[in-house]
């Protein structure tokens, strides 16, 4: 799976979607500018110890992205968007976009992707959730879709066995 972030502006939320991405063995992607610089501690604590291990890229902007990648098929979350996450079919190599938390993802762009625009429901009088969690939440439907990718699904108790 391939996580985007187009120009994200919070280290903190970055961090965990790193921290996330580790955990499920997806790729993330930042796109520039970014409101924060990879060296930031805010970063380095909410991805803990992983930021390491994380398999990240950098592009200049949105159309480097998509030049490096062969233009791929890309997921865009919105909150206005027609078809919720759960209304898609992944692949394990698909691209989810999410936007910078203050704006999102620029309608111009939004507009040339209407078929791959997809939103997590909530109540109306609610503006978006926070990024991470969206990410999150995204993330594992489409990793769910294609039986969660080799990836553990049994937990064992420290003390005791099941």
């Amino acid at each position: 799976m391939n996580i985007v972030l187009l120009e994200p502006e919070i280290p903190a939320n970055t961090g965990n979607i790193g921290r996330t991405c580790v955990a499920t063995g997806t790729k993330l992607h930042l796109i520039k500018p970014l409101g924060f610089s990879t060296d930031d501690k805010a970063i380095k604590r909410s991805g803990l110890d992983y930021w390491d291990k994380l398999d990240v890229y950098y592009y200049e902007n949105f159309d480097d992205f998509l030049e490096q990648n062969n233009y791929p098929k890309i997921f865009m979350a919105t909150t206005k968007a027609l078809k919720t996450y759960a209304d898609v079919s992944y692949d394990k190599d698909s691209y989810i976009m999410f936007g910078k938390e203050s704006k999102g993802i620029p309608e111009d762009i939004l507009i040339k992707n209407k078929e791959t625009c997809i939103r997590i429901p909530m109540l109306k009088e609610y503006r978006s959730l926070n990024l991470s969690n969206a990410v999150a939440i995204v993330l594992y439907e489409a990793i769910r879709q294609n039986d969660f990718c080799n990836m553990l699904t049994e937990g064992e108790l420290h003390t005791t066995s099941w």
